[in-house]
């Protein structure tokens, strides 16, 4: 349980407080530290797995924290921004629908391991793409204060990957749907 990558995945999670409380802090730099932070934080998610596949230290543990910590991470962050930039159609409604996705597809996932079938919702390309695009509009909406036309170009990026969340929900969903309508 204690190898390099378990231990940047802890780390991840040990560092989502941080994120929100740098945030937060009446620090002048601090929106500015939150946001390099979860950029490193979400560079370790690449990083652990990686490290995992190549020296063979794949485990149980990780295979359950790392999805644990990317979505709270994204959950924590988007929860903050909500309450910071307070635009319902721009930042709310996408927090809403990313959220709601990934809380949705873990349920999912977790069904279908249970009943042998966790390959026909297993991470596809769109997912990554997905995951891309929110952790680079979050990072740009963390650093820039609302207001600006640098939020406002980040608030596209975080429509962008709203649209690529829904997306890829529809195909994970359609993919299990005739196993939920017991037809397989």
């Amino acid at each position: 349980m204690w190898n390099i990558p378990n231990i940047i995945t802890i780390s991840r999670v040990l560092l989502i407080p941080l994120i929100a409380g740098l945030f937060v802090s009446p620090w002048e730099y601090g929106r500015e530290s939150a946001a390099i932070l979860f950029v490193f934080a979400a560079a370790t998610d690449w990083v652990d797995g990686y490290l995992a596949r190549k020296w063979d230290q794949t485990s149980p543990f990780g295979a359950f924290l790392d999805p644990v910590a990317d979505k709270l991470i994204v959950a924590v962050t988007l929860i903050i921004l909500v309450h910071d930039y307070q635009n319902m159609l721009w930042m709310t409604i996408p927090a809403f629908v990313i959220i709601s996705r990934e809380i949705t597809i873990s349920a999912l996932r977790e069904w279908m391991a249970s009943i042998g079938k966790r390959a026909n919702v297993a991470v596809a390309t769109i997912g990554k793409v997905k995951t891309t695009f929110q952790m680079t509009a979050i990072a740009f909406l963390l650093f820039f204060e609302a207001g600006t036309v640098f939020a406002q170009y980040s608030l596209y990026i975080l429509m962008i990957a709203t649209l690529l969340t829904l997306w890829s929900m529809i195909i994970y969903l359609k993919a299990a749907w005739p196993i939920m309508k017991g037809e397989a």
